[in-house]
């Protein structure tokens, strides 16, 4: 994680977490992460393909030029980028992996800003993921942000981590076939596992 507010809000998910695989989303507490409120957002793991913004912060809603409360996450991506976001969520949503994804915004006048996107699990009223806190921060701040909305996303780079060193599901004990990890950041540098495309990476 390269972004102050992705590292940030990493740590404060990771302290309300303890040893379970998710912390409750009643545990979040804006005033404790008001410095980057602006920059994080919860989905609503709807189903295993369906995403829906429920909170977005005012610097991310800006760069769209509306209000993202309400909207589907899904359909600001497009073609092999919408399925490797996918996978990722259902990483996210199902198994407990923390995603982090760097990519590239355009407008319509082609201009672009790069953006750094963090996806950890929340569980709601139960033990069952099914809220995702994210961080999308930008790497600098154009003049025509909220002027010229973003209306097209590129990835460059993801991974996914393990907070644990393991998915959930190995454990909890499921039978799978042992995978080889080897280091990648790259998008082309992916595997079916199980439901997952596994994008390997580590903590560093």
């Amino acid at each position: 994680m390269k972004h102050q507010s992705s590292r940030q809000l990493y740590a404060y998910w990771s302290r309300l977490r303890g040893d379970r695989i998710a912390p409750q989303r009643s545990e979040i507490d804006p005033n404790e992460i008001r410095q980057i409120l602006g920059n994080t957002f919860i989905l609503e793991a709807a189903a295993s393909d369906a995403y829906v913004y429920r909170l977005a912060g005012t610097r991310i809603c800006s760069a769209y030029c509306r209000e993202l409360k309400g909207q589907p996450f899904l359909p600001l991506w497009t073609g092999s980028d919408l399925e490797s976001i996918a996978t990722l969520l259902k990483a996210v949503h199902v198994d407990g992996a923390i995603a982090v994804v760097g990519f590239t915004g355009f407008t319509a006048r082609n201009q672009d800003i790069t953006f750094e996107l963090t996806l950890m699990p929340l569980c709601h009223e139960g033990r069952q993921i099914n809220r995702i806190l994210g961080s999308q921060s930008m790497a600098d701040t154009p003049f025509w942000i909220g002027v010229h909305p973003i209306i097209r996303q590129e990835i460059h780079t993801l991974r996914l981590i393990w907070p644990d060193e393991a998915p959930h599901f190995l454990r909890t004990g499921a039978q799978v076939e042992e995978v080889e990890a080897a280091p990648a950041v790259t998008p082309q540098a992916r595997r079916r596992f199980r439901h997952l495309l596994v994008f390997d990476g580590g903590k560093s």
